[in-house]
């Protein structure tokens, strides 16, 4: 049976983050990834500036920006007279951190793993799905996992929950959540981006009409198209075909009409069920829950990976020595939740703004488009748009790396 200070169930930003850092900090941890590998189509993209000064505080920041990626340095709002103005500017922001990275996750994903897995302390194991917990008592003492052997046991001194907004982990616990209302899913699907549009900056563009409502990210070689369609509508919304959703796209997008064609089924078009909740108590006795496993995010403000890689940071800044030393206790684990409880609930509070002033405001009246009160500062007050570029580039209670995890540049 294979034993571990610390097991970390869920390869994504959190696990693999919580990963390398406990690792960097002498705990022998073990991190299970159910899949092959690390590709996964539309997930979260975008590497916020708060992950990009931690990751220059370990030592990694030269390589990461070697890694093929865009760099977003605006948040634009369409006007009603048709254009757009900036509402945050990154750029203004003091630099190296002055913009938003917008890189495929599986590359980031593959790139913290590989540097992970220089530390001795550190296991990857891929293909290999948590199942369950283990029971000492009413002690969480490690997971069953499912892999090519078969069924096996982990023993673990703490098992942490990575595994995203349907956690079976955090269901086994037991562990209650308070949900709130989504007026809306998403259709994610991609657009070509012609080499003479490649040297455009990249940017992020909401358009509305009427009850439509969707987004454009400039990426490397493509468009990353986001439509935003009431919540639970998808199967009615599919049964009708690709025929409507290119109607719409020439709608809100006249310069992508040369391109809709590109669209030519429905399989094409892959559907996030948006949830926005979070757990009432993130731990019980061996088992912590972070990142999505213990609030999941809207998609509104591409916050959801960076949030649950700060969570990762304070995890491991808190728990290093008392894994070490074999004392872990409730507190421990109390004492994480305390300090992300405050972001998460702060950031979960603008994006339920963000449904109601936009989404849910659209879908019920027809009336998209920002509130006139946002466009007014944006265009009006001076300085204004640094303040949504901060906020979303660095967050509320931004972590730092901790000392023992820190190295120079390679």
């Amino acid at each position: 049976m294979k034993r571990a200070m610390c097991l970390v169930a869920g390869g994504g930003p959190a696990g693999i983050m919580l990963g390398l850092l406990l690792a960097r900090g002498g705990v022998e941890v073990i991190v299970c990834e159910k899949h092959a590998d690390f590709l996964r189509d539309f997930r979260g993209d975008t590497v916020h500036a708060s992950t990009i000064r931690l990751l220059d505080e370990l030592g990694l920041g030269t390589e990461f920006a070697q890694l093929p990626q865009s760099r977003l340095e605006s948040l634009r709002l369409p006007t009603t007279g048709g254009e757009t103005i900036d509402f945050g500017d990154f750029s203004a922001l003091a630099p190296p951190y002055n913009y938003v990275a917008m890189i495929p996750q599986w590359d980031f994903l593959a790139f913290l793993a590989a540097h992970a897995r220089r530390e001795p302390s550190f296991t990857l194991l891929m293909e290999t799905e948590v199942t369950d917990l283990l029971w000492n008592g009413d002690r969480v003492a490690g997971v069953s996992v499912r892999n090519g052997g078969g069924e096996e046991l982990i023993e673990a001194d703490l098992v942490v929950a990575c595994d995203g907004r349907h956690s079976i982990l955090r269901t086994r616990a037991g562990l209650p959540s308070r949900a709130y209302d989504v007026p809306f899913d998403v259709w994610w699907f991609r657009l070509p981006r012609p080499l003479d549009e490649q040297a455009e900056p990249a940017n992020l563009v909401p358009s509305f009409a009427g009850r439509d409502i969707m987004l454009s990210i400039a990426r490397e070689g493509f468009y990353q198209m986001a439509t935003f369609i009431p919540k639970g509508s998808d199967a009615q919304r599919r049964a009708q075909g690709i025929k409507p959703l290119r109607e719409m796209i020439v709608r809100l997008r006249p310069d992508f009409a040369d391109r809709v064609d590109t669209l030519t089924s429905m399989d094409e078009v892959k559907t996030l069920d948006v949830r926005l909740d979070r757990l009432r108590r993130w731990h019980r006795p061996g088992l912590l829950c972070i990142g999505d496993a213990a609030h999941a995010m809207s998609p509104a403000g591409g916050v959801g990976i960076n949030l649950a890689i700060q969570d990762a940071v304070a995890a491991a800044r808190i728990l290093r020595n008392p894994l070490r030393a074999g004392t872990l206790a409730d507190g421990d684990l109390e004492a994480v939740q305390q300090r992300r409880m405050f972001p998460t609930r702060v950031l979960q509070a603008m994006q339920r703004l963000l449904h109601r002033a936009i989404f849910q405001n659209g879908f019920e009246t027809g009336r998209t488009g920002p509130p006139r009160f946002m466009l007014f500062l944006a265009r009006y007050v001076p300085g204004f748009r640094k303040l949504p570029a901060r906020f979303v580039a660095f967050g509320p209670r931004p972590e730092h790396a901790p000392d023992f995890a820190r190295r120079p540049p390679d």
